[in-house]
């Protein structure tokens, strides 16, 4: 269970159009239950990045932050950390070990797992995401599509429970996309994920939270979400492309 209550926050004020300052997080509140798949969107600037930065403890805002009943606070970090995995828009900021093998090792040993249980689930997850050429491969020598799926691959080795995913299918050609899509579906933990790919965000999650200006727009189920234009366009979205030339819509 992850709960936001009252939560604020801000780099910088950045000033409303009537000359007031607001956070970029402004007094959040939601929760999100064991095993849901939860989508973030909004246009930019509209806080999905934060938000995740703020659950990975990675940055420290006002208000109170709950996971599986743990505050998140200093002391709190270690464990709250082996519940989550964070997939990073950038995936250069999380390959940093010589191979794609190295990194996704480097997580389980680091919290004491046996090396047989992690190579036999290294080798699961290689298998299972079409990577095992990636195996031996040094991150530096890779592409960037390959590297979002090596990330992937990476947080997937650490088995937690709750998966934060930051626009896991930018840079992804078609079929490593539909790969994601289908790996995603076939996980059991909770999800949560950002995407301006709504398409994906309708194949992979069951509720979304519309996010605009630091709040809360919208919080519901995903066809009912996805499928209001005027909702959407209010905050500078569109329609998934699937839905952009059929009807009915909102």
């Amino acid at each position: 269970m992850i709960e936001f209550k009252h939560v604020s926050f801000s780099y910088e004020k950045i000033e409303n159009r009537d000359g007031k300052n607001r956070p970029l997080i402004d007094d959040l509140s939601f929760r999100i239950e064991d095993g849901e798949s939860v989508g973030l969107i909004g246009a930019n600037g509209a806080g999905k990045s934060t938000i995740m930065k703020l659950l990975a403890g990675l940055l420290t805002g006002q208000g109170e932050i709950l996971v599986d009943g743990l505050e998140m606070k200093k002391e709190n970090l270690p464990a709250i950390r082996k519940k989550i995995g964070f997939v990073l828009q950038n995936s250069e900021a999380q390959m940093f070990m010589p191979t794609v093998y190295e990194d996704m090792m480097f997580g389980p040993l680091n919290y004491m797992e046996k090396r047989e249980d992690a190579e036999s689930r290294v080798d699961g997850i290689l298998e299972a995401l079409g990577l095992v050429d990636l195996k031996h491969r040094y991150n530096h020598k890779i592409s960037g599509g390959e590297k979002r799926m090596a990330a992937i691959a990476t947080i997937l080795a650490m088995n937690p429970d709750t998966i934060l995913m930051d626009e896991p299918t930018s840079a992804l050609d078609p079929f490593n996309r539909r790969t994601v899509i289908r790996t995603i579906c076939g996980l059991s933990q909770t999800k949560i994920i950002t995407s301006h790919d709504l398409d994906m965000i309708m194949d992979t999650c069951s509720r979304v939270i519309l996010l605009s200006k630091g709040c809360i727009a919208a919080d519901g189920p995903v066809q009912e979400i996805l499928r209001n234009r005027n909702l959407l366009e209010a905050h500078r979205m569109e329609l998934p492309l699937r839905l952009q030339h059929s009807q009915p819509v909102s």
